[in-house]
């Protein structure tokens, strides 16, 4: 991996970490994949008015493109300080099925669960608290929404590995750049 994406990811980790105040993000990954424009941010599955945290999330393509951040996109940074990944717009916080390889990301209610307890690591990861070598992964897979715009990809928990950094490797951002 290149050290620029690496010291963009900290430098963004540190910045969002340290907020002193709420700001509302996406967190998308650092490296495009497959060429989308606006990369990949992490994602309530349904969209608009059928937006469903009891489906889980994914992985799709951001919406800041479009000039605002999406609402079933949005964390807000006072939380990652807790390790808690938490979506204002909704009031709930991601929490993982379990600590295993494969299990699914889902969300709930903030109760501080060690299933709720995930970190940014210096890299740009998010690790699980509990098992700090496993990492929120985005799958190499592609499938497509309403259009080939709307590109989506399964997220769940996986080892962390370099093999995969293009997969699990996160920033905050306020707008597509």
């Amino acid at each position: 991996m290149k050290l620029l994406p690496k010291l963009s990811a900290l430098a963004c980790t540190i910045a969002i970490a340290g907020s002193a105040y709420a700001e509302n993000v996406e967190l998308t990954l650092i490296d495009n994949l497959d060429g989308v424009t606006s990369s990949y941010c992490i994602d309530v599955k349904g969209g608009n008015q059928n937006v469903d945290i009891t489906k889980g999330l994914q992985a799709h393509t951001c919406y800041s493109y479009k000039g605002a951040l999406g609402a079933d996109q949005i964390f807000d940074t006072t939380r990652f300080a807790d390790n808690m990944l938490y979506m204002s717009e909704l009031d709930v916080c991601v929490q993982l099925e379990s600590l295993e390889a494969g299990a699914s990301i889902g969300l709930a209610a903030c109760d501080g669960n060690s299933l709720q307890q995930i970190a940014f690591g210096d890299d740009g990861s998010l690790r699980a608290i509990g098992a700090p070598e496993m990492c929120l992964t985005v799958g190499a897979d592609t499938s497509f929404g309403r259009s080939k715009v709307h590109q989506i990809k399964t997220l769940s928990l996986q080892s962390c590995s370099e093999e995969l950094s293009a997969y699990q490797l996160f920033r905050g951002r306020v707008a597509a750049d």
